[in-house]
């Protein structure tokens, strides 16, 4: 068994996917809209075959994300060495993302940063 996708709704659906496609290389399918509901989303697609659904509709609860709660947290996305994790995260630093640990290599061993990434979702760049 595999976890098919992941989804997230976004105020910016346009801006989300240009986020996951200049810094996490995503692949996007064309736009999916139902003019009935004024749902949108796009399929984004990952080098590994991991899949993110990323949607708007009108009128979203846009609630806090605080960084302690239940549920939803963060993703983490791995890019394969140390070295990829400082320049990706040095990248959205400069880019005006804020970072809130790392890098660094945790206790149980991971080498990772994490940051606040498009409309505050917490994103884990791990090697």
């Amino acid at each position: 068994m595999k976890i098919e996708h992941t989804a997230i709704y976004f105020n910016d659906l346009e801006g989300a996917k240009i986020f996951f496609c200049k810094y996490f290389d995503a692949k996007s399918n064309n736009l999916y809209h139902n003019p009935r509901t004024n749902f949108k989303s796009y399929f984004l697609s990952f080098e590994d075959g991991a899949r993110l659904e990323i949607m708007t509709k009108p009128e979203l609860d846009d609630a806090e994300k605080t960084l302690n709660r239940t549920g939803f947290i963060h993703l983490a996305f791995s890019v394969g060495s140390k070295a990829k994790v400082d320049e990706l995260t040095a990248k959205l630093k400069n880019d005006g993302y804020e970072v809130i640990s790392g890098p660094r290599t945790t206790g149980d061993g991971y080498y990772e940063s994490c940051i606040i990434g498009f409309e505050n979702n917490q994103i884990e760049i791990t090697e």
